[in-house]
């Protein structure tokens, strides 16, 4: 006992709040994935498949952690220094993307860059995202006693958002209105004129209403473009007369399954029918295994979350490090609540996955790495 307490004492900085709550949902989230995966063995007909598939994402959330655990110890300057070089590199990626997702020719793979020497893919979104919400909160801090004004601002400040979200857009327009959102509330926090931040919000829906329209009517129908795919979606949402689509007919049976207390862990009916169950979906299944009372603990704890993130970004004294830790925590929070949104059926069906519990690669490292940052400010409360 002496020995991890030395160990937890010398490694584990920063709030421990927020490392209890990430460590708990990760463990947490062996149980789920193991049960979702299940319907992995009727896709491929392999029995070994589900130990394989929970064998990878503990090998994710190991790598995770080491990332969230050296992150912890990078001082905030360095974030500060890195932001306005980060931008430049992810504009180039996202070009990457794009192109290589028309060669590929297919859906999923306009949102991954896959690199064929390493054999690596990874998604270019959500390290976009983050890069564009650590430059926002250098600039907003570097401007905090000036008068913003749509010209001032525009080249070193919008033009780089709309440029990065415009990228992310057509091939992860669920990702792009996350990070345009998040970008909004940064700026409101940060001081940006709330007219200015009107005409950015109806800048950035006319600017979609353009690129929708010009590929419906055009036609296009290259799978870069998601855009029949989100009007087909919104379509099943918005109007009664179409049916729901077969994963959230599903999702809803697991809900109704699960009822107050569950049907208990690993007895998921719905696991084996419902598609994506280990990542989109996954709450879906919590429901059905711990029932309503599960599902409203796990949204607790992400409320806890945020909470501390709100706590940690009072407390800093340096205002670059308050915005710092508000723009990249908020977006978590975003992303847990519509994804349990959309299982419940309050959004039309995204591809978002549950923070820290849905299986992944990318998306689960950046989580861990924007977990890191908020640590590294807590750190500088705790020392002192």
């Amino acid at each position: 006992m002496i020995k991890i307490y030395i160990f937890l004492n010398k490694y584990i900085r920063g709030d421990r709040y927020i490392w209890a709550f990430i460590s708990l949902l990760s463990i947490f989230s062996f149980l789920p994935v193991y049960s979702a995966s299940a319907n992995l063995v009727s896709t491929y007909g392999e029995k070994n498949i589900v130990f394989r598939y929970l064998l990878k994402h503990a090998i994710f959330l190991f790598i995770g952690f080491i990332i969230l655990l050296f992150t912890q110890f990078i001082d905030y300057k360095y974030f500060y220094n890195i932001s306005i070089y980060s931008l430049p590199v992810v504009f180039i990626l996202l070009i990457l993307t794009l192109i290589q997702g028309k060669e590929l020719n297919g859906v999923n793979a306009s949102r991954w860059l896959y690199i064929p020497i390493v054999n690596i893919s990874f998604q270019t979104s959500n390290i976009a995202g983050l890069s564009l919400f650590i430059y926002c909160s250098r600039f907003l801090s570097q401007k905090k006693n000036v008068n913003f004004t749509f010209i001032n601002s525009f080249i070193p400040l919008l033009l780089p958002i709309f440029l990065i979200i415009g990228l992310i857009f057509p091939a992860n327009g669920s990702t792009a209105a996350i990070v345009f959102f998040s970008v909004l509330i940064l700026l409101f926090i940060g001081g940006y004129p709330f007219i200015g931040i009107i005409g950015i919000l109806l800048m950035g829906i006319l600017f979609s209403f353009i690129y929708i329209y010009s590929v419906i009517k055009l036609g296009d129908k290259n799978p870069i473009h998601r855009v029949f795919t989100w009007k087909s979606r919104i379509e099943k949402f918005l109007y009664h007369k179409y049916e729901d689509s077969y994963q959230m007919k599903q999702s809803k049976t697991a809900i109704i399954l699960g009822n107050k207390f569950g049907r208990g862990p690993g007895k998921s009916v719905l696991k084996s029918f419902l598609p994506q169950s280990s990542s989109d979906f996954i709450y879906a299944i919590i429901i059905e295994e711990y029932g309503i009372f599960g599902g409203v603990i796990l949204l607790f704890i992400y409320m806890l979350i945020l909470l501390r993130i709100i706590i940690i970004a009072t407390k800093v004294e340096n205002y670059f490090c308050s915005l710092l830790v508000i723009s990249v925590g908020f977006p978590i929070i975003n992303q847990a609540l519509i994804n349990m949104g959309i299982t419940v059926g309050l959004f039309p069906v995204t591809g978002q996955t549950l923070p820290l519990i849905s299986a992944g690669g990318t998306s689960m490292w950046v989580t861990f790495f924007s977990f890191g940052i908020i640590l590294s400010v807590s750190r500088v409360i705790y020392e002192k």
